[in-house]
């Protein structure tokens, strides 16, 4: 999983920081809970503890449940326990979902305890987004009343940005508020030249080539870039996702015999994302409206770091647009810009001295703003403010 990198990244980044880091999780592989890990294990210097954990069927509704309670106990369990050295600030993710609620359970006798929350999506409103729960339905209530109290007993909450920190808020916490963003998983020195290889085989003998590269899931739509891609199917701009996630196959079946300048693509391992990211002049990135501020599509942050602007079809008022409006690195596709947009692409195959000199900008601004030493060090800062500057 991304997100498992990124802690792994953190909980490296804190240490290498000053921070005696430890990190308890399930000794149960995510996707194959028949895989089982050991108790213990020190990983890089890092002292890892692993909560043995029942194999619940995590396929179904009631298996998840199990789990997430089975979890939260246990973290909360092994957190009253911990005595003398009991830890300056205790950092827990949304995977599980409702994982904030240990901060509730355990402040219950802690009330010393500090919590930073990494919010990368939020629940139960990503339930109702992706259509398990419905809007204002009593399960949904009453996982927010659940939510509410935790939320209150947090000390720092760090959101993917302003439009998660307006969801957040209406919960009326009183945590410390950062924006601490997900970084790329590769981070080129500078904007990398495509591998000849690897283009011809996304792009053929394209002037353009535009490349969806990751999950695709209910958060993401294809609809606004195959209606762009159509128009400019004669001028040898090529459109290619290379995906996985559950509507991958859908995103194929909607490919017609006409779409010849849409393709698919195998998807990438992570040893092959730098020649596959670069490959391309731009990069596409795609939230639905009703996803707004429950998640951040990580991509783009892998887009600007490997030096490629980013056309975005999603929320005109959401982070990814704000930000791609306030740094200049790409495009908020609407109906309302998209012949601008054609007009410019159309330009940018014609002229590669400006794509060059875009793709520098964005490669720049990841670097001054998003990179992972940059969040790391913001990171640092927010948990020592949180903890009294110890």
């Amino acid at each position: 999983m991304v997100s498992a990198r990124h802690y792994a990244d953190l909980a490296e980044g804190l240490r290498d920081r000053g921070w005696d880091v430890e990190v308890w999780t399930s000794n149960r592989a995510c996707r194959d809970e028949s895989v089982c890990y050991p108790p213990r294990e020190v990983w890089r210097g890092i002292q890892i503890h692993r909560i043995r954990k029942p194999r619940f069927r995590s396929g179904s509704s009631i298996g998840r449940v199990f789990s997430i309670v089975w979890m939260i106990a246990a973290w909360t369990l092994a957190l009253w326990r911990r005595r003398p050295d009991y830890p300056d600030v205790v950092i827990v993710g949304t995977d599980p979902p409702l994982s904030i609620l240990t901060a509730w359970t355990v402040r219950f006798f802690r009330k010393d305890a500090r919590f930073a929350h990494w919010c990368f999506d939020l629940y139960p409103e990503a339930a109702v987004a992706d259509g398990m729960l419905s809007p204002d339905c009593r399960l949904e209530r009453f996982l927010k009343r659940l939510a509410r109290p935790a939320y209150r007993n947090l000390s720092l909450i760090a959101d993917l940005g302003a439009c998660m920190r307006r969801r957040l808020d209406l919960y009326g916490h009183q945590a410390a508020k950062e924006t601490l963003v997900p970084w790329a998983l590769v981070e080129p020195g500078e904007p990398s030249a495509p591998d000849p290889e690897v283009r011809t085989s996304l792009f053929g003998d394209a002037k353009l080539g535009l490349l969806y590269s990751g999950n695709f899931g209910r958060a993401h739509s294809h609809e606004a870039f195959f209606e762009l891609a159509r128009v400019l199917k004669e001028d040898k701009i090529v459109f290619t996702f290379g995906v996985r996630g559950n509507r991958a196959d859908f995103l194929r079946d909607q490919i017609g015999r006409d779409d010849t300048n849409i393709r698919i693509a195998p998807f990438a391992s992570e040893a092959e994302l730098e020649a596959r990211l670069s490959a391309a002049d731009i990069h596409l990135v795609s939230l639905r409206p009703e996803w707004e501020g429950l998640v951040v599509p990580s991509k783009f942050f892998g887009s600007l770091a490997a030096g490629r602007p980013v056309l975005f079809d999603g929320p005109a008022d959401s982070g990814v647009a704000a930000w791609i409006r306030e740094h200049r690195v790409g495009w908020v596709l609407n109906s309302q810009t998209r012949e601008s947009i054609v007009r410019e692409l159309r330009a940018l195959a014609g002229s590669k001295d400006r794509l060059t000199e875009m793709q520098e900008r964005c490669h720049r601004t990841y670097h001054r703003h998003f990179s992972k030493d940059v969040v790391l060090d913001e990171w640092d800062r927010a948990l020592r403010s949180c903890r009294g500057g110890l």
